[in-house]
């Protein structure tokens, strides 16, 4: 799925919880300098900012022309390219880690997609996914989505969404193939001090 939205847009929508992530995500990658690491769904940034701070060697993909060209803009030195996750453009075994944060829910087929992230990380690497827990209630849109069920019932939400909750994840990696999955919860504070906020 491609997301038709100004990289600015989605930074002051989605962007603002992203970078909050984005430590967490790489801690959990154990990204240390010189590493070689894939952002896949990178969109206009966040994770791919976090990883280039951190002295990894990153390359990036994304479907959204709009994304891909916000990220080259913003981190020159990142290869970036539009590519889905369920068609990587990378050889086996290149990067020492692939992370994909709030992408898998995202994927035409995030079993290929997950797959393909495990294809191009070498033996020994670590493939990492976050979601958010839409099926627990707790994602930013949670608020907006209780809302329109109570005014029309028949409303399904995105608690379908696949990794969209807590096992749903590491189920998924073990269909595409993946060993030793461990699954954590990373948490992401957010106030809003004004309606339009």
């Amino acid at each position: 799925m491609a997301f038709n939205v100004a990289a600015d847009a989605y930074d002051s929508f989605m962007g603002r919880y992203s970078v909050q992530l984005s430590p967490q995500m790489a801690d959990l990658a154990g990204v240390q300098p010189g590493r070689r690491v894939l952002d896949v769904g990178c969109g206009p940034g966040a994770l791919t900012a976090e990883l280039v701070q951190r002295g990894a060697r990153v390359s990036a993909v994304d479907p959204s022309v709009q994304f891909v060209a916000a990220v080259q803009e913003r981190y020159p030195d990142v290869d970036v390219s539009q590519a889905s996750a369920e068609s990587l453009p990378f050889g086996a075994d290149e990067f020492d880690a692939a992370l994909a944060q709030l992408v898998v829910h995202f994927m035409a087929d995030p079993v290929r997609g997950l797959a393909e992230m495990a294809r191009v990380t070498r033996p020994g690497g670590v493939v990492v996914a976050c979601a958010w827990d839409l099926a627990g209630g707790k994602a930013p849109l949670t608020p907006f989505w209780r809302a329109a069920s109570e005014l029309n019932p028949s409303v399904e939400g995105e608690t379908h969404r696949a990794g969209a909750g807590e096992g749903r994840l590491p189920a998924l990696f073990a269909q595409a193939g993946l060993r030793d999955v461990e699954e954590t919860v990373m948490t992401v504070p957010a106030e809003h001090p004004t309606f339009e906020e």
